[in-house]
């Protein structure tokens, strides 16, 4: 008994010693900084504020439906960027596209452009030297978002400061010049641009132009110069130099010759520079906004995130019908009466998510798993992604890939949307930062509906109803015959299990 009692004590001892020997600079210097301001003084700026001005009060917009324009849309931003290139992201994963894309920043950076980047913390471990070496350059700023104090033991963190980095900022944006931006559901990295040999994701970004992007270059500022982001200089050990920078280039360099991304880029991107500095006629103009959590408000215990409230406050306003695409669907009593009532008045729900083969996520799959036979009884219509889904692999290079979904798009009524990085889950509503965009426009809700019609396809999802006995049922195609199934179609009794095992937890509000 003493032993065990001693090993604990001197747990906690050591626990203590090591918070005590790392902890995150206060003093380091840095300057704030803001968006650039004269956006129409640039070419696409000029032509989008023409754009603007014969739609007063609007702004354009435009969908990204699949990876491979998305990426190359990304990378034509740092093609077509005549002053600043802002980029905020949860994960920039170190593969082909994180790799290509880092290039380019830096590309345009050697052109003069002012490039800030700020990423989440929860994704790096082991880059500090090479980011570090990118922001040596003197265009280059990078930040690093609620960092982790103990860089090469970071679970360190999780035990001894576990209320302070269990906070995450989830946004996915990057602004051009104060012009133009993309907004919506995609890191960057291979999966998300269906460029894995391995496995991809059904996703989904916004494009937006006009007054509504100075809306986003604010929220963008405001976690820039926020005391949550600190310059990655202040957390490694040396500064970097000249020297540095070009040793981070060349092993860029060499790592994407190895890469071999499988789409002739440059030529996309000539094609797609074409395209943009002539879509201002071809974007779809209507009221929208910026929807966005302070992570100052996260942090306060008890706290709703504006991103919950503004999205439980439509959906209350509901007549006729709610369209949801969300990669994580775990509802809690609160969106479950919502729902009931919804059903009750008439309005029609219903939902894509993953099922439990196809989510990447097995703990967020058990949270929507411990409701959804509620949901389909309170007459959701519920769908979940097939990890073969026509709707994903029709568009992946290389065979058969896996699928999962990754959307998080909203339409409301058939009149106005959302789109953007909120999962409908506890950690988006109270634990991470999100943004997203609002948009009231009944065309943009329409090509939206397509695309969600493209997955829930019988080639696409499973159908979950009840059978005659009340237990779950999902049901599909395959080779023009309906097939059924009365278990997690695909699943292994060891999954199931699992997810069932994380049903009972007391975990529901971290997932």
């Amino acid at each position: 008994m003493f032993a065990i009692h001693y090993r604990s004590l001197l747990a906690l001892v050591l626990a203590a010693a090591l918070a005590s020997c790392a902890s995150l600079p206060t003093d380091y210097p840095r300057e704030s900084s803001e968006a650039f301001q004269d956006h129409q003084d640039t070419l696409i700026g000029g032509r989008v504020a023409k754009g603007a001005a014969q739609h007063p009060g609007k702004s354009g917009f435009a969908l990204l439906r699949h990876g491979r324009p998305a990426f190359t849309g990304r990378i034509a931003f740092t093609a077509l960027a005549e002053k600043t290139l802002d980029v905020q992201y949860y994960i920039w994963e170190d593969d082909a596209t994180g790799h290509i894309l880092a290039q380019r920043l830096l590309e345009a950076a050697d052109r003069g452009i002012r490039v800030r980047v700020l990423l989440d913390d929860i994704n790096l471990k082991g880059r500090d030297d090479h980011i570090a070496a990118l922001d040596a350059h003197p265009n280059i700023e990078i930040r690093l978002f609620n960092p982790f104090a103990h860089r090469s033991a970071r679970a360190l963190d999780f035990i001894v400061d576990f209320g302070r980095v269990n906070h995450r900022m989830h946004n996915k944006l990057i602004v051009m010049d104060n012009a133009f931006a993309i907004v919506g559901g995609r890191n960057i990295g291979n999966h998300y641009f269906q460029v894995d040999e391995h496995a991809n994701f059904r996703d989904l970004d916004i494009v937006a132009a006009g007054p509504v992007v100075r809306e986003i270059s604010s929220v963008f500022d405001h976690f820039f110069n926020g005391e949550w982001s600190i310059p990655i200089a202040a957390l490694v050990d040396k500064p970097q130099t000249a020297q540095d920078l070009q040793e981070a280039r060349s092993a860029q360099a060499k790592m994407i010759a190895s890469e071999n991304y499988p789409h002739p880029l440059d030529q996309d991107v000539a094609e797609l520079s074409v395209e943009i500095t002539d879509m201002v006629d071809k974007l779809i103009w209507a009221p929208g906004r910026v929807i966005w959590d302070d992570p100052k408000s996260i942090q306060e215990t008890g706290s709703t995130s504006r991103m919950q409230e503004a999205l439980h406050k439509r959906v209350a306003r509901l007549e006729e019908e709610l369209l949801i695409e969300s990669a994580y669907f775990v509802v809690r009593d609160r969106a479950l009466d919502a729902l009931r009532t919804l059903s009750e008045r008439g309005v029609r729900v219903r939902i894509l998510t993953n099922s439990l083969i196809s989510n990447d996520v097995l703990a967020a799959h058990a949270g929507y798993a411990e409701r959804r036979k509620e949901l389909v009884a309170n007459g959701a219509e519920v769908y979940e992604l097939r990890e073969d889904a026509d709707a994903v692999n029709q568009r992946v290079i290389t065979g058969t890939s896996k699928a999962a979904l990754h959307t998080k798009a909203i339409v409301f009524d058939r009149h106005d949307i959302f789109i953007g990085s909120f999962n409908l889950d506890p950690r988006s509503g109270d634990i991470n930062t999100e943004a997203g965009l609002y948009v009231e426009s009944p065309e943009l809700a329409r090509q939206l509906m397509v695309f969600m019609e493209e997955g829930v396809t019988p080639q696409s999802s499973y159908r979950v109803t009840l059978d005659e006995s009340g237990d779950l049922m999902w049901t599909a195609e395959e080779g023009g015959e309906v097939i059924t199934f009365h278990k997690d179609p695909g699943s292994t009794w060891w999954q199931r299990f699992q997810s069932g095992f994380i049903e009972i937890l007391p975990v529901e509000d971290q997932l």
